[in-house]
């Protein structure tokens, strides 16, 4: 399972947090998106900014907690197995911590198209317009993200331990919304104190956990289908 492979010899409930909060931080660099946020609405009030933010922080929770807790319903409906998910999530996944690892400044300049929306962003008439799409989904919550959120629920375990499971990954998302929430609401600060250059710096340690997640997600994703194979064959 995921979490037997991720977690190594951790099992317990803040291990779990942990692993689901590093991964989905990793992946949704929430700095990075407050450095663009704050290029995007400077030319909103500053209370626009912080009710953004706000907003933005309550629609990323709700998105990640649907993809933890329904997505693995969805997929199964669909017939796509576990072991589907972790080898195509995790693809997904080191495909773009590699990209990112190799190329921080096109990222930012996708990132930056996403929240633009070819300048329809800037002439929404109020930031309610804007909240939940494009600023919460796809520039702050995209694929990536609800891919790992996806791939974590699904791996809950099958005894009587997935509801500690599954309350240490909510808790993971509510912290990452917070995170969100406080960092867009300062992104201003952020920016003149990070700047890019640190800003793509952290982002390529970033890409570098991105690519190790993806990695093991798929080496798990492959033993979950050889294993049945394997065993099959040995009869």
């Amino acid at each position: 399972m995921l979490r037997s492979a991720l977690l190594g010899p951790f099992a317990g409930t803040f291990s779990t947090f942990l692993l689901a909060f590093s991964a989905l931080f990793s992946i949704a660099n929430p700095i990075l998106n407050a450095i663009i946020f704050n290029q995007i609405t400077a030319d909103r009030t500053h209370p626009e900014r912080l009710r953004l933010a706000r907003r933005v922080g309550v629609y990323s929770l709700i998105l990640l907690l649907f993809s933890l807790w329904v997505g693995s319903y969805v997929l199964s409906f669909f017939g796509i197995t576990l072991g589907a998910l972790k080898v195509a999530g995790g693809l997904v996944i080191a495909v773009g911590g590699w990209r990112l690892l190799n190329a921080p400044e096109r990222r930012e300049a996708e990132k930056t198209l996403q929240a633009h929306q070819e300048g329809r962003t800037a002439a929404a008439e109020t930031v309610d317009d804007i909240a939940l799409f494009p600023i919460s989904t796809p520039f702050t919550i995209g694929p990536g993200t609800i891919s790992v959120a996806i791939t974590l629920g699904a791996s809950r375990p099958a005894t009587g331990t997935a509801w500690p499971y599954l309350l240490s990954l909510s808790l993971a998302c509510l912290v990452l919304a917070i995170t969100i929430w406080v960092l867009f609401s300062y992104a201003d600060s952020i920016g003149r104190i990070v700047g890019q250059t640190a800003s793509r710096a952290i982002t390529r340690l970033f890409a570098l956990i991105l690519l190790c997640l993806g990695v093991q997600i798929m080496a798990s994703g492959v033993e979950t289908l050889l294993l049945p194979i394997i065993a099959a064959a040995r009869r």
